[in-house]
């Protein structure tokens, strides 16, 4: 059963992301990471999974996070500090069959060095597009995931633009999933960037986790 949020919460992450958001860095070596402050969630996912669209939806900022129609544009870690010292990352699309060899082993290794040394990085939101499920090129995050013991939670991306029992199917296939990996979160959130489904939960729910840190 999906968590309850109270309306307090949910206010409480309205307010949050309705603050000032600033992009304040970006990464693309293990050596040019910022140092480690305040509270930092990630996003990760597959390139063109809605990654940016979904923190511009978040943050009500129509271009905080630069979004592309080009798969794999995002190549570096990308820093957006807000109020309470809560920092949300973008991180590099993975799975972009159009990259290099080179281009994407790098990516690779930015993406699993930052996983496993950040001693701040409080929970990182997995994006799975709604359209096309679970894919073979999720599976090397979740062991990394998994390896660094590092707290994640699926998200579902663009669920708008699926039927209910498609949606349905899509949240059940991914429940099997979660019964595989011990640092997943059990409960997964559907998202729509462009009607704002889910987005007050999703708030809510990071809200909770930075309570939750704080005590």
């Amino acid at each position: 059963m999906a968590s309850e949020f109270s309306k307090a919460e949910i206010e409480t992450g309205r307010k949050l992301f309705a603050g000032d958001w600033q992009f304040i860095w970006a990464a693309s070596s293990f050596e040019s990471l910022p140092p480690m402050r305040g509270t930092e969630i990630a996003f990760a996912g597959r390139s063109n999974v809605g990654k940016s669209s979904l923190i511009n939806a978040l943050t009500g900022r129509k271009a905080l996070a630069r979004t592309s129609r080009t798969p794999g544009r995002t190549q570096e870690l990308i820093f957006f500090k807000g109020p309470q010292d809560l920092v949300l990352v973008d991180m590099p699309g993975y799975g972009y069959a159009a990259a290099s060899k080179e281009k994407k082993k790098e990516w690779t290794g930015l993406i699993h060095t930052f996983l496993q040394g950040r001693a701040n990085l409080a929970r990182v939101y997995l994006l799975i597009d709604a359209r096309h499920g679970l894919k073979d090129t999720d599976e090397p995050i979740f062991v990394t995931l998994d390896r660094a013991a590092v707290n994640y939670q699926f998200v579902l991306t663009k669920a708008d633009q699926v039927g209910p029992s498609d949606l349905d199917v899509g949240l059940a296939e991914i429940h099997v999933a979660l019964a595989k990996h011990a640092a997943a979160f059990p409960e997964v959130l559907a998202t729509s960037s462009h009607t704002g489904m889910g987005l007050p939960e999703l708030r809510a729910a990071i809200v909770r986790l930075c309570g939750e840190r704080r005590t």
